[in-house]
């Protein structure tokens, strides 16, 4: 029985490992600190097992040298960090509303671990809508699409050839850009009620300049931004959940 297959076998498994892995590391959810090593390693171990069969056929077939691995493997690597990078940027969106909707409400200095994006800190509305994000992601079943959408990665950035980087750079652009446009429209009832709130509280503090009005309406600003948040939550990811759906079907085609 010959074996001479074993040794082009675990090279492919490397590259796609090289791929996958870094992209799992880098995804929202799966970067977080308090998610274990080990289990993140398992992971993308087991989930290269599972899309060998599907991928392989995409590397060379025939015997591979050492300087020609070495270049699909650094390739590899750099895929998966363009697309797990662009990934985490697209996530980013949630900080920004939440950013934005804190300092409306007077919570800007409310600061937590986000565990979305590594640990972070950031605004506990955008630590919230990130997670909940995360959750609506499964529960919605567009994990679905974002396995196509890795799949469908290997025909948009075929290994072995050379990394477009600037098309690689146009695309983190423009995600980036959309994040921020999303992100200021999930939390733009937020921006009116601020002019509106601090216009009036502005009004109030020259009509009576010996109140100390900013601070004594701080805890009805508070109250009022809860209580919109919990109003407009569906909006908000309504929102949210479009624009990472919009981004997956593209990279799907």
């Amino acid at each position: 029985m010959s074996i001479d297959w074993l040794p082009q076998t675990a090279l492919i498994y490397i590259l796609i490992f090289a791929r996958l892995g870094t992209l799992i590391m880098l995804m929202p959810g799966f970067s977080s600190q308090r998610l274990p090593m080990r289990m993140r390693l398992t992971l993308a171990l087991v989930f290269t097992f599972i899309m060998y069969p599907l991928i392989s056929q995409y590397y060379p077939t025939q015997t591979v040298t050492f300087y020609p691995a070495i270049f699909l493997l650094l390739s590899e690597i750099g895929v998966g960090l363009i697309i797990g990078g662009v990934t985490r940027i697209l996530m980013s969106a949630a900080q920004v509303a939440g950013t934005v909707i804190a300092f409306q409400t007077g919570l800007s200095f409310a600061q937590t671990a986000d565990p979305t994006q590594g640990g972070v800190q950031g605004a506990i509305f955008g630590n919230f809508i990130a997670v909940l994000g995360v959750t609506m992601v499964f529960t919605l079943d567009l994990h679905h699409l974002v396995l196509a959408a890795i799949y469908n990665s290997y025909s948009l950035f075929l290994p072995g050839a050379a990394l477009d980087l600037r098309d690689a750079a146009d695309m983190a652009i423009e995600v980036i850009a959309g994040s921020f446009v999303v992100g200021v429209q999930m939390s733009a009832p937020f921006i009116v009620f601020g002019l509106v709130f601090y216009f009036g509280l502005g009004l109030l503090a020259r009509l009576m300049p010996q109140l100390q009005v900013f601070f004594i309406a701080m805890p009805a600003n508070i109250a009022i931004g809860l209580l919109l948040f919990v109003l407009l939550l569906t909006m908000i990811m309504t929102w949210y959940m479009n624009h990472i759906e919009q981004f997956l079907l593209r990279m799907i085609g």
